[in-house]
């Protein structure tokens, strides 16, 4: 294995680490209940909304991978970070509208999960799920560029 595909390979396990927690803290802490009712609705309040949590999310996502990055003098590129951030922002922001949710899980033949409250919320698991998709995508960016 080369040095480069080496390091490249550290980067993004490193990135994606960093990335889930920036993302649970982000997703589940620096969101406002009023962020998190409002997002996917109609309107300018909800956009307005899904703008908010779409930059306090990234505010902590980006503070979480910078500081670790800075920690373990991780080298990443600033075409990386910002290619990965723009992914993940706009992968965020659609996801957050909930109908790709939705349409996944339809598509997926599972549309009565997406109903589901009990024992698990279907839209929030395959939400988060979905996410974590769009990380991987990101640390992969990030690692790449």
């Amino acid at each position: 294995m080369s040095h480069d595909t080496l390091t490249r390979s550290v980067v993004f396990a490193v990135t994606l680490a960093a990335l889930f927690v920036g993302h649970s803290l982000g997703d589940h802490i620096a969101q406002t209940d009023h962020q998190a009712a409002l997002k996917s609705g109609t309107g300018a309040a909800a956009w307005r909304a899904l703008a908010g949590h779409l930059i306090g999310y990234h505010l902590t996502v980006t503070a979480v991978l910078l500081l670790t990055a800075a920690a373990l003098r991780l080298p990443l590129s600033p075409l990386g970070v910002c290619a990965g951030l723009a992914f993940s922002a706009a992968t965020h922001g659609l996801l957050d509208r909930r109908w790709p949710v939705r349409a996944v899980l339809r598509a997926t033949r599972s549309p009565e999960f997406a109903e589901t409250t009990s024992p698990i919320s279907g839209m929030y698991a395959a939400d988060q799920s979905l996410h974590h998709l769009a990380l991987l995508g990101t640390a992969l960016l990030i690692a790449a560029l």
